[in-house]
């Protein structure tokens, strides 16, 4: 058996996908009454909370895990206590450095130390950018042809959760990569201006790419986020602290296939409804 947290998310859904296709068994958890897949067993806990994930780790081999709980080592003593025989962490690029000043790299590089000391075999995840991040255009899209964008000059080889997905997927069911960082990139880096263009080709719609200044990214961006968040991305893309242009090779080396292309991404979700 091997559980999957995060089972609903962009990530997480893939691994349920990859590891169903896959043959395993897998228990997802989840919070509440989610549908998935037939077949797939569906447990509730929480990660920050240890003592509730015991009937979920019960039986089970390996675990897909999130990063950021607030006692990541506790639940990883409880995982072990379970019988759990390695952990896949998904982290970030930030997290090889280590600042502790960005709280996006803070809670990653602690995330990846508690695996390393947990006494688990463990593999990392480091992705770039998620290709499921322009899925926060789609206000923006349902209501005219403007697509504003923060960080324009910022160039990324983003990544479809689905190749992240397969990848965590071999990880939880070999041995192979274990001890292993895996750094998942798309094939390409990619502008915004460029992912937008690649958008309206897809929708066969006349979009217009509008590049947000510094300022106005930064007042966007507080609508919906904590202010140490924002400020860690300003770091990332206009301190230049993280460079995620570097295209790897690491999909296709870990599943024998080359990383999906942001048009297939783009054709596979729901872009196509209009404006209104």
């Amino acid at each position: 058996m091997i559980l999957v947290t995060g089972a609903t998310g962009n990530v997480g859904a893939e691994v349920v996908r990859a590891l169903v296709a896959g043959g395993a068994p897998v228990r997802a958890l989840v919070r509440g009454a989610v549908p998935l897949k037939d077949g797939v067993e569906t447990m509730t806990g929480d990660l920050n909370r240890p003592e509730s994930m015991t009937e979920a780790l019960a039986g089970t081999r390996a675990v897909f895990l999130l990063p950021g709980y607030e006692n990541l080592p506790g639940l990883l003593a409880e995982a072990r206590r379970a019988g759990v025989e390695q952990v896949v962490l998904l982290s970030g690029g930030s997290a090889g450095s280590g600042d502790p000043t960005n709280a996006v790299t803070r809670y990653m590089a602690a995330s990846e130390s508690a695996v390393r000391e947990s006494g688990l075999p463990w593999t990392i995840l480091r992705p770039s950018a998620f290709m499921s991040n322009a899925l926060r255009w789609l206000p923006q899209l349902r209501e005219g042809d403007r697509v504003r964008v923060a960080f324009p000059g910022v160039r990324t080889a983003s990544v479809d959760p689905y190749d992240i997905g397969n990848v965590a997927a071999r990880a939880l069911l070999s041995e192979d990569y274990r001890g292993a960082i895996l750094r998942p990139t798309g094939p390409v880096a990619m502008t915004p201006a460029e992912q937008v263009a690649v958008l309206a080709k897809v929708l066969g719609r006349d979009l217009e790419f509008v590049g947000l200044t510094n300022e106005e990214a930064r007042a966007d961006l507080l609508a919906t986020m904590p202010a140490e968040y924002v400020d860690a991305f300003f770091d990332f893309y206009v301190t230049g602290s993280l460079n995620e242009s570097i295209v790897r090779p690491d999909v296709r080396d870990v599943t024998g296939r080359e990383p999906r292309t942001f048009a297939q991404w783009a054709e596979a979700h729901d872009f196509r409804r209009g404006p209104g």
